[in-house]
């Protein structure tokens, strides 16, 4: 898919399982807005909470088809045993002075913590990128207590670059966010 995405990616679970790594189609939408929400509900380090995404099948396929048609945007998704159980999207801007900028986001669901999903699906990003030539920089926050997290970006090459006080707020207490940048040279 040269630019536009990456091959798949095989790798093998703890347990033996196989666990693939692709681009996200459009016709995952359904199953994607299921995944989301299931994992929504695992954990209070995302953005959102279970029920509070809002999004249509028609506009996840669209939000999907926009990843698809970029030099400077991926979308992957992790399959295991015929469902998604982790998902990476890297959002770069459209503008010449920040399109080399991605934003990124990655999510596993709770079962299938520890498997190395995450990390697999971050390098994968960053050899896209290296190949891209597009994106020179990659951007993730990551609420302040989120370890497991914090542990792995910083394992994998990210650097802290800030801190955003009071960026989330889960049932009336807030946390911090720390910004971590990687430069994929």
């Amino acid at each position: 898919m040269g630019v536009m995405g990456v091959r798949p990616y095989r790798l093998i679970l703890k347990d033996g399982e196989e666990c693939i790594i692709r681009n996200a189609v459009p016709e995952d939408a359904d199953e994607l807005l299921i995944y989301l929400d299931a994992a929504a509900g695992e954990t209070d380090f995302l953005t959102f909470g279970s029920g509070e995404l809002n999004i249509s099948v028609k506009e996840e396929k669209a939000f999907i088809k926009n990843f698809q048609n970029s030099e400077n945007q991926l979308f992957l998704i992790a399959v295991a045993n015929n469902r998604i159980v982790g998902s990476l999207h890297c959002s770069a801007g459209k503008n010449k002075r920040v399109r080399h900028t991605g934003e990124m986001g990655v999510i596993v669901r709770k079962q299938y913590w520890g498997n190395g999903i995450a990390a697999a699906m971050i390098q994968q990003l960053f050899s896209w990128a290296r190949a891209s030539g597009v994106v020179k920089k990659i951007n993730l926050e990551v609420r302040e207590d989120n370890s497991r997290a914090i542990s792995l970006y910083e394992r994998l090459g990210f650097f802290q670059e800030g801190t955003v006080s009071r960026a989330f707020q889960v049932d009336g207490v807030f946390y911090s966010a720390l910004l971590y940048g990687f430069i994929p040279n």
